[in-house]
């Protein structure tokens, strides 16, 4: 009999996707693990495997479509010796409802409201594009007014995006003549939600509303670190490079080890201890806001850790991300050092109960037995969850990291 193929859950927590992109087309025949399609989540846009072997026959949910539900059906697969005849039958068979999440220290997500649909800014008329073709015009530029969709009802897919011609137009560089305008007044161009940045957004007001921040702030002198940063990375001949932000995983991790009781979560019935770092990473990434983990970081030393870093970021821009890789973590480093900030608060990851914010490095004056010296000075804000970690808790964890920053040679041994 005829199968279904139906729209996977990738996440614990997923609910819905979009459909991004068919690889496999109608009339393919299919084996178990050849890629079936593209769907997009919360976090990335993740190829979907076949778990069945047949011919692809009939697709039920086009590419470019948004907030299909878990284990809708997406698609019908023949069986060797079956034909078009039977599909009638499946297609209109009951499929089972999606199965309830696992309980687990994370809330469940629940729908969120989809984004304005992007306007023309030239004729004022509602731009029909898939999802992923809005992520990569936004990445290339490209003025969604100005492309011909060649998807269904004139729907702007993918590959119209990659045909773009070059210079086509960005939204941002409508004029304002020709800008839709609000009711007080202002010309504006709206750019479209992602999942991501729609669950970042929710998550976020979440943590904020429901966790109880405190923040605690220490000095770390750097001068030492760097020393050992260019003397390492000279030495390297050019085969790795360790940056600033590889010392401060290491030091957080080897922090962790040390004192445990900051490597923790909280939960109604009890606060759970972890016996890894298993530390997240705050990563930019075109889409949103992606927070990829260094499993075991106190187990791995710097090179380890940097070329994980630079890989998992790399593939969180691409979002070749896998689930696993973004998902848990006990502890979260956000450093925004490279941009000049020289010090700011985050907002904790839940279910985590810390989230360290790493400044930029700073030449300034400083105090040493009562002489003026200059020094290179880092600030790190530890935001900490109260009813997990409490301010005695907090500090003393700070005053292990500021160790260890303080003294990379530590880090070592």
């Amino acid at each position: 009999m005829p199968t279904h193929v139906l729209m996977p859950a990738l996440s614990p927590t997923m609910t819905e996707g979009n459909l991004a992109k068919w690889v496999a087309k109608e009339g393919d025949m299919i084996e178990a693990g050849d890629v079936l399609c593209e769907i997009e989540t919360d976090k990335a846009t993740m190829e979907v495997e076949a778990v069945d072997e047949g011919k692809l026959a009939k697709i039920l949910v086009p590419e470019g479509s948004e907030g299909v539900a878990v284990n809708a059906p997406i698609a019908v697969l023949l069986e060797e010796g079956e034909d078009e005849s039977d599909i009638g039958a499946v297609a209109s068979a009951p499929v089972a409802a999606p199965a309830a999440a696992t309980p687990g220290p994370v809330e469940e997500e629940k729908p969120v409201a989809a984004a304005p649909a992007p306007v023309s800014a030239k004729t004022g008329e509602r731009i029909f594009a898939s999802p992923l073709a809005k992520r990569l015009a936004a990445d290339k530029g490209v003025d969604l007014s100005n492309v011909k969709g060649s998807g269904p009802h004139g729907r702007i897919v993918k590959a119209d995006i990659e045909g773009a011609k070059a210079g086509a137009v960005p939204a941002a560089a409508v004029s304002v003549a020709s800008a839709p305008v609000a009711a007080s007044g202002e010309a504006y161009v709206d750019i479209p939600n992602n999942n991501i940045k729609k669950v970042t957004a929710k998550r976020l007001q979440e943590s904020k509303q429901q966790v109880p921040h405190f923040y605690l702030t220490v000095e770390c002198r750097i001068d030492a670190l760097m020393a050992a940063r260019k003397q390492i990375n000279d030495d390297a001949n050019g085969a790795y490079k360790l940056s600033v932000n590889d010392f401060v995983l290491k030091a957080v991790a080897q922090a962790l080890k040390a004192f445990p009781a900051a490597n923790v979560s909280w939960g109604d019935d009890a606060v759970r201890q972890y016996t890894h770092a298993d530390i997240s990473v705050a990563v930019s990434t075109p889409n949103g806001l992606i927070t990829p983990i260094v499993f075991a970081a106190e187990t791995k030393g710097l090179r380890q850790i940097s070329d994980e870093v630079k890989d998992l970021a790399g593939r969180a821009r691409e979002g070749k991300l896998k689930p696993h890789e973004f998902q848990g973590g006990t502890f979260t480093v956000s450093n925004l050092g490279m941009y000049g900030v020289k010090e700011f608060d985050a907002i904790i990851n839940p279910p985590q109960a810390c989230i360290l914010a790493v400044g930029a490095g700073i030449q300034q004056p400083v105090v040493e037995k009562g002489e003026i010296k200059i020094a290179t000075v880092m600030n790190c804000t530890l935001s900490v969850d109260h009813r997990a970690v409490d301010g005695a808790v907090g500090a003393e964890f700070l005053q292990i990291f500021k160790r260890y920053i303080e003294n990379p040679a530590a880090m070592l041994v």
